[in-house]
This record gives C-alpha cells, sequence and structure tokens, in this order.
C-alpha cells in the first residue's frame, strides 16, 4: 500500500458562506416550480400546503441529525461514513456503507435527472417549437454539460455557487415578495368539501404532500458530502445545514402562498409553467418569459450542485477500500474525483430520458429505505456506542427530533407509491447481493468476524 504522504488531499476551500450557498442552490433548484401542481393535487387543493408544514419539521428534525454528525465526523462521504461508524467498521456497518454507496449510483442521477427534466421542460415553455424528442435529448445532454463544467478544483467552483445561488434567490424573492401585494385570503381558505376529513384518503394525500415536499427540502444535508474540503466544519457544517432549512422552508411557503393568491389553485393544478404563467398575469408576456431564463439558471444552479456533492461518496468509499477502487482517483491537477464525477454524470443522462413523476418516486423511496432511515437509527446506536466521541454540535432537543424522524420516514415509505417502493426494494436487494458476493470473495463480514 502506498504511504499516505504520497496520496492527493481533498483541499479545504469552502467557508460558510460557499457551503450555505451550496446547499441552498441543491435545496431550491427548479423542484418547487414542477412540484407544486404535482403537491396541490395529492389532496386536491390548498390544504395540500400541510405537506410543506410538515416536510420542514422533518427536514429540520433530520438536518439535526446530519449536523450532529457531519460536525462529529467531517469527512468527505457523508453518511457513507455516518453508517459505517454507527454500525461498526468490520461488521454491519461494512454491509450499509456499501449499500448508502451503491444505491447513490442510482438515486444522485435520479436527483440529477429530475433537476434536467424540469430545465428541459421550461426550455419548451421558452421555446415551444422543440418536438418532444428535442426535449429528452435537451434533458440527456443537461447533465453532460455540467460534468463539464464541474471537471475544475474545489475553490473556483465555491466562488462560483454563491453567483448561483444568487440567481436561485432572486427568482423565489421575485415570487414571494409580489405576491404580498396581491395576497387573497378567499383563494388560500378555497377548501373543496370534506378537506379535512381525517380519513384513510386524507393521510394517504398527505404522505404524498410531504414526499414532494421533502424532494424540494432534500439537499440541506450536501455539504456533509463535502466535509473535507471545508474550513472548521465542526462549525460550519451545522450551520449551514440549518440556516439553509429555514431560510428554505419559509421561502416555499411564500412562494405557494403568492401562487396561490393570484391562480385559482384548480387552475394551478393543471399548469405545466406555474412561475412563468404566475408572472406573465401580473407582469405581462415579457416578465414572464425573463422568470422562464431565470428558471432556466436556477435548474442549471440546483443541478451543478448536486453532481458536485455526490461524486464526492464513491471516492470516499473507494479510498476506505469498500467500493471498486477506480472511484478513489483524484485528477492529477485539480485534485477533485473525477471518475466518480464522470460516471455519475453519465448515468444521470441516461435516467433523464425518463419521466418526472417516476423519478422522484423512485428517488425519494431508494433514499428513505436505504440511507436515511438507517442514518437516524444508527445516530442513537453512535450515541451509546461512542460516548465520549467529540461532537463539537449537539442534537438540540435529544433524542426528539430523532425520534421525530424516524416515524417520518416510516410514514413516507408506507404512503409511497407502489412502484417507487418495489424500485427501491429491487435496489436494496441487488445491492444486498452485489455485497455478498464481493464479501466472500474479500473474506470480509459476515463471513468472518473482525
Amino acid at each position: 500500500m502506498e504511504s499516505s504522504t504520497n496520496q492527493p488531499a481533498l483541499r479545504r476551500e469552502l467557508g460558510l458562506v460557499q457551503a450555505t450557498a451550496l446547499a441552498i442552490t441543491d435545496m431550491v433548484g427548479i423542484g418547487p416550480y414542477i412540484t407544486i401542481p404535482l403537491l396541490l393535487a395529492t389532496m386536491g387543493g390548498p390544504q395540500a400546503m400541510l405537506g410543506w408544514l410538515v416536510g420542514a419539521v422533518l427536514a429540520f428534525c433530520d438536518g439535526l441529525v446530519w449536523a450532529e454528525l457531519g460536525a462529529a465526523l467531517p469527512k468527505a462521504g457523508g453518511s457513507y461514513n455516518y453508517l459505517r461508524e454507527a454500525y461498526g467498521p468490520h461488521s454491519m456497518g461494512r454491509w450499509l456503507s456499501f449499500l448508502m454507496v451503491w444505491q447513490i449510483i442510482f438515486s444522485a442521477p435520479l436527483s440529477v435527472a429530475s433537476g434536467s427534466i424540469g430545465f428541459a421542460n421550461y426550455l419548451h415553455y421558452l421555446v415551444p417549437g422543440l418536438s418532444s424528442w428535442e426535449i429528452r435529448a435537451v434533458a440527456a445532454a443537461f447533465p453532460l454539460l455540467l460534468v463539464a463544467l464541474l471537471y475544475r478544483r474545489i475553490g473556483a467552483i465555491g466562488n462560483l455557487s454563491v453567483v448561483l445561488a444568487a440567481g436561485v434567490l432572486i427568482g423565489g424573492l421575485w415570487i414571494a415578495v409580489s405576491g404580498v401585494f396581491h395576497l387573497s385570503a378567499a383563494r388560500l381558505m378555497d377548501f373543496p368539501a370534506g378537506a379535512f376529513h381525517l380519513d384513510m384518503v386524507f393521510w394517504v394525500g398527505l404522505g404524498h404532500a410531504t414526499l414532494y415536499a421533502l424532494y424540494d427540502y432534500f439537499g440541506y444535508y450536501n455539504v456533509c458530502y463535502l466535509a473535507e474540503e471545508i474550513r472548521d466544519p465542526g462549525r460550519v457544517i451545522p450551520r449551514a445545514i440549518l440556516f439553509s432549512i429555514l431560510c428554505v422552508a419559509l421561502l416555499y411557503i411564500m412562494m405557494t402562498v403568492a401562487f396561490l393568491s393570484v391562480i385559482p389553485w384548480r387552475e394551478a393544478i393543471q399548469s405545466q409553467y406555474i412561475a412563468s404563467r404566475y408572472i406573465e398575469i401580473l407582469f405581462g408576456a415579457a416578465a414572464g418569459k425573463a422568470m422562464t431564463i431565470l428558471l432556466l439558471w436556477i435548474a442549471f444552479s440546483s443541478v451543478f450542485s448536486l453532481l458536485l456533492g455526490y461524486s464526492r461518496i464513491p471516492y470516499a468509499a473507494a479510498v476506505d477500500g469498500n467500493f471498486f477502487p477506480a472511484f478513489a482517483r483524484l485528477h492529477p491537477k485539480g485534485n477533485f474525483p473525477h471518475v466518480s464525477l464522470i460516471t455519475l454524470g453519465v448515468i444521470a443522462s441516461l435516467f433523464s430520458l425518463g419521466r418526472l413523476s417516476e423519478v422522484i418516486g423512485s428517488l425519494i423511496a431508494t433514499r428513505v429505505l436505504i440511507q436515511y432511515l438507517p442514518q437516524t437509527v444508527g445516530f442513537f446506536m453512535l450515541r451509546f456506542r461512542e460516548p465520549d466521541l467529540v461532537r463539537p454540535f449537539r442534537m438540540w432537543l435529544y433524542p426528539v427530533p430523532g425520534i421525530i424522524s424516524i416515524c417520518g420516514w416510516a410514514y413516507i415509505l408506507s404512503t409511497a407509491a407502489a412502484r417507487s417502493m418495489i424500485f427501491a426494494v429491487v435496489v436494496f436487494g441487488v445491492g444486498t447481493a452485489a455485497y455478498v458476493m464481493r464479501a466472500r470473495v474479500r473474506r470480509e463480514w459476515p463471513f468472518v468476524t473482525a
């Protein structure tokens, strides 16, 4: 084995501003502009806004889990390291950490693909002459363009993230602030008959609404994947996570209130371009096109951040000897994981040819089943197994947020669409089979004891 002194190292060049900017661009993205109509449709009315609130509570509680783990274990790879340490690096932790990286090979490209599809759809609004085949081609080409732009050292990317975040905030604030002057309580309270009848239909609908909300909130943890490239991670990571969740939750609620105050919810449910339509109603057709251009910028920003963060996970696992060795390679000049970056970008290009609703559903179910739920359970295990571990940040009101997270993730899985759950279970099963075959050859757990 080569000496560690000869191994290229990641560079710590990201501060609080850059880390928070990356988290916000990852969270906001094109998501709310394409999912708000879907969210409203889950419950058939403005009562679906409860999904934003339930999702925000779950995201904040889960954010506290990530904040403690990220500050205590500031290594590239995020959940990979947390699962390995929580369940034991030479026992179940080796299987679960491998499985986490395995699912990233599917879920990360799905996440990137959802942003790419959103970009292509809004481009169609701006260029209505595009055929359906051309729209799909744009979506598939988009991740490859991002790979080319990310093919450089992290310092330059961190500075660029601040510029990209500015575009994200301008778009959201334009909608939210303009809505202040057009608030309509009558439209916001225009609930259909039986909207709050607490039967099974209500709870399943709320689960679906929360799923879409979580899709839009996801990304607050992205800074944990870049932990080895962040200065003072014990202080920066928790602040970046919690601040980004609070800012984005407020922004989403304000945006939805603004949309429904101007566009009746029955019309909003049918809208493919709700943000462009909203601005067009208030300021005219030219402004609607300007908003669409800004949304393309936002889609670009979010997918840029996603691909950046997720490319570090297979790298971390490979360096640890728990994934394919090729992913451990760093670019000889820029010191970034170029093999991982290219691989995820190519797979994302293929997934971008799929349907948006299926991409989102499969993404959330897979992440919750294989990553978020086991990680939250592992959070408690690590507390008991290593009470003396240095924790620069500790969960507020422990253990309540962790318990809420576990219950929330179970609720999301229980209300997910059957097709999404099947996809998640298949990824879990095939990944486990791949681990077992690999572990047998390498004589690792469970075939030998530590």
